[in-house]
């Protein structure tokens, strides 16, 4: 039996030649023919995190719709929305990300919060 490896890199596949009839009389007890596969790992997706803005009595709401649409991307209406759960529940997810994402967006958030004299809160927590 012969194995031909794909030079294609964009494949990364085994393309087997199976034997024929005539060449399985011809192998011995320890070869073995057949079909040449890859075992694949499956990768796992990466652990997602929620950034939050918690409520405070200093930080504008106009503010806290302006980091939204700044950092989250959030439309008007959303940041409205996600404003008025924070005023309304104490907390509010600004989205979900993974760890390096929400680690940079709370760090930036911070950051503009404490350049524009606001003490607003920023955190995330494992989904």
């Amino acid at each position: 039996m012969e194995i031909k490896l794909n030079t294609n890199l964009d494949d990364f596949l085994l393309t087997p030649i199976l034997s024929t009839d005539d060449e399985d009389e011809e192998l011995n007890d320890s070869e073995q023919g057949g079909v040449a596969t890859i075992v694949r790992k499956k990768v796992k997706r990466p652990k997602l995190y929620k950034v939050l803005l918690h409520n405070d009595d200093y930080t504008t709401m106009e503010f806290v719709v302006y980091i939204l649409q700044r950092h989250f991307r959030k439309t008007m209406d959303e940041a409205k929305d996600i404003m008025l759960n924070v005023h309304n529940n104490g907390v509010g997810v600004c989205g979900i990300y993974t760890f390096e994402v929400a680690e940079s967006k709370v760090e930036k958030v911070k950051k503009e919060a404490k350049d524009n004299g606001h003490p607003l809160l920023c955190t995330y927590e494992p989904e």
